[in-house]
């Protein structure tokens, strides 16, 4: 009991008494608890980071290959065009008129004069 001044008295607290439990076979501390989810979300981010990094790496491969397949058409594109530009050249040389009068001399043709030239009429 504890006397006061103004003549009261009052009964000292209890003493604390130490907490007697055995501990549980199986029982996770709770901070132990905590630790362990934070520990899984942790791991959960990283694998979603390392999914998301996988598919950007994917994405990239497969727009990489893309591109070259479509660098390799545009030069087969080009040397098509040269072709069909030398093709072209020589078709419209082949053609012409005077080319084909310089063989027909070496051949021996001439010019037919106009008055063995004849006419055929069909009629209806």
């Amino acid at each position: 009991m504890v006397a006061w001044s103004n003549g009261a008295t009052v009964s000292a607290p209890a003493p604390r008494r130490e907490r007697e439990t055995a501990p549980r076979p199986n029982a996770v501390p709770r901070r132990g608890r905590a630790s362990q989810r934070r520990l899984r979300g942790g791991i959960l981010w990283i694998a979603g980071v390392a999914a998301l990094l996988a598919g950007v790496v994917a994405l990239s491969v497969g727009v990489l290959r893309q591109n070259m397949q479509l660098d390799n058409v545009d030069r087969q594109r080009t040397q098509l065009r040269a072709e069909n530009a030398a093709l072209q050249s020589q078709l419209s040389s082949a053609q012409a008129a005077a080319r084909i009068q310089a063989k027909a001399t070496r051949l021996g043709f001439v010019p037919a004069p106009p008055e063995d030239t004849s006419y055929l009429h069909l009629g209806r």
